[in-house]
């Protein structure tokens, strides 16, 4: 056998493997009697104000529409509907519709007597524009980042694969969140680091380094978390959980959504010190261990800096709509809202992914010198094809 090709067929046999074993794959989502269609806007029969919604007395006019729906898909493709659109609810600006627009529309199981053909509209249609956006940033990826934009698509697609149907099915399935996020989190890096950046040394170098680190990040995520006070019910999805027959564990789950966010940082910053200290020794392979440790931790420096505050305006952007009701609450102090569930989360994510990249920093960096400190041949065959 060959050796060179013993490491794939190790990677795509612990992805067959995993696939097979799959228990989020067999994992029944809650029936549900309510069928869903999309449908195109073919006409406004009516619209108007009214200010006689049940249970608001004042207010401004509230806006209604009476829309003829066109069915494009299922069991009733070419059949119309109409729909009272804000009739019986409040409706905001975005939720007024016109000719042409496509629509989700619900047919509820247990709609009143007589009314066999009541729809609602959930929402607009948009799945045709998603795919659009995401081929357009397929094509960009292969463009410009070639053979590794490709596999990095593909680690991309394994990695959501993994939360989709392993995490999230065994976690709605009575599994602890945090005991399966972690080891899915483990799988990810295990087999998306190989799939995204190839099979080489410097890929081995990085992969261990993420293990350490997600180990790290586990004992920071639990410390960090259990200090803070915080129980995971610091928003209304949280909330929502409680209910029903789930009984998830809302501070298991504020824990593994942690752990997941740390992911991308451990690949970025490990896959980057490594390809730096390498590239140090290649250009000068003379260079012992601390020197190599040296120049890469200068390099290692600067990515901490950048990563740090893009990581405290990605969580910003994540939560802005809920920063900015905040903002606008003048009934309460400063420290009162910084003390929130809501706040307080947000501050101990950031603050732990923070943590886990400025160590692993220097232990990616420590690694890979120690490694190629050994390597006294030049560009040597570690080096990614």
């Amino acid at each position: 056998m060959n050796r060179k090709a013993l490491p794939k067929i190790i990677l795509f046999a612990l992805v067959a493997l995993f696939v097979f074993l799959l228990p989020g794959l067999n994992a029944a989502r809650a029936e549900s009697d309510n069928v869903y269609y999309y449908a195109v806007v073919s006409e406004i029969t009516d619209y108007g104000t009214q200010d006689n919604l049940e249970g608001i007395t004042d207010g401004p006019l509230q806006e209604w529409q009476t829309l003829q729906l066109k069915i494009l898909n299922g069991d009733k493709k070419g059949e119309f509907v109409t729909v009272n659109n804000g009739k019986n609810f409040i409706i905001g600006t975005f939720q007024k519709y016109d000719l042409g627009d496509k629509v989700v529309i619900n047919k509820p199981a247990d709609v009143p007597d007589g009314k066999d053909d009541l729809y609602y509209i959930v929402d607009q249609y948009r799945i045709p524009n998603l795919l659009f956006i995401t081929l357009s940033f397929f094509a960009l990826a292969i463009f410009f980042g070639r053979r590794r934009g490709l596999t990095a698509i593909i680690g991309m697609v394994f990695s959501v694969a993994v939360i989709f149907y392993f995490i999230i099915p065994r976690i709605l399935g009575g599994a602890d969140p945090f005991l399966t996020t972690v080891a899915g989190a483990t799988v990810i890096i295990l087999i998306s680091l190989y799939l995204s950046h190839g099979f080489n040394k410097r890929t081995t170098i990085s992969l261990i380094s993420s293990l350490i680190a997600l180990g790290i990040a586990v004992l920071i995520d639990l410390a960090f978390v259990h200090f803070a006070y915080l129980t995971g019910n610091g928003t209304e999805e949280a909330f929502y959980l409680q209910f029903g027959d789930l009984n998830i564990n809302l501070k298991g789950v504020l824990l593994s959504g942690i752990i997941i966010g740390v992911l991308g940082v451990l690949d970025d910053v490990t896959t980057g010190q490594t390809a730096a200290v390498e590239e140090i020794h290649s250009a000068n392979n003379s260079l012992g261990f601390n020197a190599l440790f040296r120049s890469g931790l200068s390099v290692g420096q600067e990515h901490i800096a950048a990563l740090v505050n893009t990581l405290v305006l990605a969580y910003a952007g994540a939560s802005f709509p809920l920063l900015l009701l905040y903002g606008v609450q003048k009934t309460q102090p400063l420290w009162v809202t910084l003390n929130s569930s809501f706040i307080a989360e947000e501050i101990v994510r950031t603050l732990v992914g923070s943590a886990v990249l400025v160590i692993a920093v220097p232990l990616t960096t420590l690694l890979a010198a120690f490694y190629y400190s050994k390597q006294k041949t030049g560009r040597n065959n570690s080096r990614p094809e």
